[in-house]
């Protein structure tokens, strides 16, 4: 693959995952795909199933500047904040260069860096560590405390992440959920789920005191591990936040397109 059509299957993958995440919320969301920009909206508590995208390859800067302005409008239509996820590969080079001032115009902030991530690297062995045991989430309590992990690790309040899962038939069955539990604690989690012939690794997380210990690092390996056993499929992909981008190479998997999170501004 070149690095456009890593960066065009990172956005595709967005589109495919989060369809399916959103609309496991409320079969009300927000689910477009409008001439270059995609909506994955739930309008629910949990900002990351808020989406809008961008999804035209080599986007000029005249372009660019009615993309986000577009991008904008459907954000304030919202009741619920969420985020522009903007993948900057595929952005032509003088909108690149235009990408500050026009997200000024469109009335949107820079929030954080994030990178997509794939890789042909299924399947993988049977994941260990020692302080952990591993648990698949089957029921509505384990998704409760999955859902409070991911609360505690990206500084959610606790209902807005519960929002995101909790009392999901989709997590409990369709999606490959794993805690990772220490002395009977859930310390970490990660899931993984089939999205147009790959695996989509989706909201890894560790609590805060149990970090730099690869937790992370053996739970995600374990979503993987059973995705794949089950489906069979040998690609995988992520969207990775900064904190957790080193984890993911040591698993196999290589960074495309920088991806930039936006939210509107005050």
């Amino acid at each position: 693959m070149t690095d456009l059509a890593d960066a065009t299957e990172s956005m595709d993958q967005l589109r495919t995952a989060w369809r399916a995440m959103v609309l496991d919320r409320t079969p009300d969301a927000d689910v477009r795909d409008l001439p270059g920009v995609a909506v994955r909206w739930a309008d629910c508590r949990f900002p990351f199933w808020n989406a809008v995208t961008l999804t035209e390859v080599g986007v000029d800067a005249a372009l660019l500047d009615e993309r986000l302005r577009q991008a904008a409008e459907v954000m304030r239509s919202k009741e619920q904040p969420g985020f522009l996820w903007l993948f900057e590969d595929l952005l032509g080079n003088d909108a690149r260069t235009e990408l500050p001032s026009a997200a000024e115009r469109a009335g949107l902030r820079y929030a954080f860096p994030g990178t997509g991530m794939a890789g042909d690297l299924l399947p993988l062995p049977e994941p260990k560590h020692p302080d952990l045991t591993f648990l698949r989430v089957t029921t509505d309590g384990q998704l409760k405390a999955y859902a409070d992990l991911n609360s505690r690790a990206y500084g959610f309040d606790p209902v807005a992440g519960r929002d995101g899962i909790a009392g999901s038939a989709l997590w409990k069955t369709e999606v490959f959920a794993y805690l990772g539990l220490r002395d009977g604690v859930p310390v970490t989690c990660a899931a993984t789920v089939e999205a147009d012939g790959r695996l989509f690794v989706a909201l890894v997380a560790t609590a805060p005191e149990h970090q730099r210990r690869g937790y992370g690092e053996a739970v995600t390996r374990m979503a993987l591990h059973e995705g794949a056993r089950a489906t069979g499929l040998t690609r995988a992909t992520l969207h990775a936040t900064e904190a957790g981008a080193p984890v993911y190479p040591r698993i196999g998997f290589r960074p495309n397109s920088p991806i930039r999170f936006y939210a509107l501004r005050p």
